[in-house]
């Protein structure tokens, strides 16, 4: 049974003012929702709504495209760039596909060469031409607006500003461009839009979701229901701000319901899944062991534990 209520809010105005009482609500405002919900709503965010709602309509135009069409752009390694059909991934520890498919798109290939096997070119659909120039202005915005967030929490905890930040640098980040279909008849009883599941990245930024489905798991056992306001941007933390914080901030369980009405309708939506840097380390950090709280997780390096996920989900 999900419950309805608001996830806290933070404007991200307040951050960027250079007033520093401004700028210390801000991060422990950010700071205590995550550590409450692992869910917050930003507003005054920066991002062009206009942006937002041109890559939607791209977005949509693609998946519009026969079958045939979209698969010519899937296939990646994990897949990380491109296409991904229909019922393919699943939660981890769940047997049946999520009823979505999907669209991924990275940063253009590095100039050095030294990275260029890390990070994937992206493929771009001829028949929805206008689809790179959105995608990736849209991915620029989210990214520069992931890298304050982090900055800002990082500063809650009284670490250096650029702790969480640095790791992003360059990242291999991923937008993903979402789209779930009507429901269909012969579903499996058991299979949802989007399983429960924890992202595996550091943080995620939401776009305003074309229809409404989205859950968070509460510690009672409730769920309940995530209701932006028009226009803000939710942003939730991940996996691996779970292990780098020793659980302090929850990677909380989330999901994408199916409409218990309307089910011919589609629902579209835009998440930015910020990555840190394949080499990076997450181990539990200093600041976030006691000898009350020891480490909860070994050590390992981005790259291993998104490998270990992507297998758990079904993408590799």
């Amino acid at each position: 049974m999900a419950t309805s209520a608001g996830i806290p809010s933070v404007r991200l105005r307040d951050y960027a003012s250079g007033n520093r009482a401004a700028q210390s609500r801000f991060a422990a405002a950010l700071r205590d929702a995550l550590q409450e919900y692992g869910f917050a709503s930003v507003s005054d965010h920066g991002i062009d709504p206009d942006l937002i709602r041109r890559t939607y309509r791209c977005c949509k135009r693609f998946f519009e495209l026969e079958v045939r069409e979209k698969l010519k752009l899937g296939g990646s390694p994990g897949g990380a760039r491109g296409y991904t059909g229909f019922g393919i991934e699943h939660a981890k520890d769940r047997a049946q596909p999520d009823l979505k498919e999907f669209f991924h798109v990275g940063r253009e290939l590095p100039a050095e060469p030294a990275r260029s096997h890390e990070i994937l070119p992206n493929r771009w659909p001829a028949a929805a031409p206008e689809m790179a120039a959105c995608c990736s202005s849209l991915f620029e915005a989210l990214e520069g607006c992931a890298c304050v967030l982090l900055e800002a929490l990082a500063e809650s905890y009284g670490l250096p500003e650029d702790t969480f930040a640095e790791m992003t640098h360059a990242g291999n980040h991923v937008l993903r461009a979402l789209h779930y279909p009507p429901v269909p008849n012969d579903a499996h009883p058991e299979a949802l839009r989007s399983a429960p599941h924890e992202d595996i990245n550091l943080i995620t930024l939401l776009c305003e979701a074309s229809e409404s489905g989205l859950e968070i798991l509460r510690p009672d056992g409730h769920w309940l229901a995530v209701e932006a306001p028009a226009g803000q941007i939710v942003v939730d933390a991940g996996d691996m701000l779970e292990r780098l914080t020793n659980g302090v901030i929850p990677a909380t369980t989330h999901r994408v319901v199916n409409p218990p009405e309307l089910a011919d309708r589609h629902r579209y939506s835009l998440p930015f899944f910020a990555h840190p840097r394949p080499e990076s380390d997450l181990s539990v950090l200093p600041a976030f062991v006691t000898p009350e709280r020891p480490a909860q997780t070994p050590p390992i390096t981005a790259a291993e534990f998104l490998e270990q996920r992507l297998r758990a989900i079904g993408l590799v």
